[in-house]
């Protein structure tokens, strides 16, 4: 009994030991795959252009069943509508406490560009379009289908990841073009609507400091989320192994992954645009 612990403990060690290397290894194959992601887009884009546009179109709108309810994009706007109305909800009683309700408007204007529709879009996006893009391309490489594509000729790489990454990039434009008009939306219809604030109040401070600026750094960072997430489900789908249990521990690997990644992305981005201080001045 005593040997026996002995060794098991031995090969716990051993294993805690190649945990960093192991780690660094699979860093180095992500780094190499999406190297090999961005190295194949112009083929992709020249050679399998009609697959690039039906796969922009599922990712918007669905298929099949999702396609009633718009895919995609219902979930996208749902999720930042409710992220626009918690915003003005908050900032409307937080503000309130100290008498300067009114600038609801600012609150909105600032929090809405800056944090929440970047994070929510985000979220969505890694929930909905990377995990569909995972279960596919882990789906066709269990069921060899993938080695079936390389076998006639065609670049696996290219045909089903390159088009991946290249359809969520630009899909992710009109996606949160709506996802951020409808965090507007959702703060102005709740301060308005619900808690009785005048139109012009709000309006007022609302489009004071709303700033361009501000808007054209978040979809800069919608697209580098956008980036980020759809490599690395690809990477996840692509290298699935195991058979249909092996496809859903890849997808929620995938998900855990693309999710630290999207705060990150936000958290980063945020410190190179703004700096420490916000690179805001609020004077009277």
């Amino acid at each position: 009994m005593t040997v026996t612990n002995s060794l098991t403990g031995k090969r716990r060690a051993s294993k805690v030991a190649a945990a960093p290397l192991r780690f660094l290894e699979s860093l180095g194959e992500q780094a190499v795959f999406f190297w090999r992601t961005i190295r194949f887009t112009p083929h992709a884009l020249k050679t399998y252009s009609r697959e690039t546009l039906r796969l922009i179109a599922e990712i918007g709108m669905g298929s099949g069943a999702l396609a009633v309810i718009g895919g995609t994009v219902a979930i996208v706007g749902f999720m930042t509508f409710a992220g626009g109305t918690l915003a003005a909800i908050q900032g409307f009683n937080s503000l309130g406490n100290i008498g300067v309700e009114a600038l609801t408007g600012f609150f909105a204007a600032f929090c809405n560009v800056r944090i929440m529709a970047p994070v929510v879009a985000g979220i969505a996006l890694a929930a909905t379009i990377g995990a569909g893009a995972t279960a596919q391309l882990g789906a066709m490489r269990i069921s060899e289908e993938i080695d079936a594509l390389e076998v006639t000729g065609i670049r696996s790489m290219s045909y089903l990841v390159s088009t991946r990454a290249i359809a969520g990039i630009v899909a992710i434009i009109p996606l949160y073009s709506m996802a951020v008009i409808m965090s507007f939306l959702a703060a102005q219809v709740t301060t308005t609507g619900i808690y009785g604030q005048s139109a012009g109040v709000y309006n007022h401070y609302f489009f004071t400091f709303l700033r361009t600026s501000d808007l054209f750094w978040s979809f800069l960072e919608a697209l580098l989320m956008a980036t980020v997430v759809m490599l690395i489900h690809c990477y996840y789908g692509y290298n699935a192994a195991g058979g249909p249990a092996g496809v859903g521990e890849a997808v929620g690997r995938a998900v855990r992954t693309s999710l630290i990644a999207v705060v990150m992305v936000v958290l980063f981005a945020s410190l190179a645009i703004y700096g420490t201080s916000g690179n805001f001045n609020l004077a009277g």
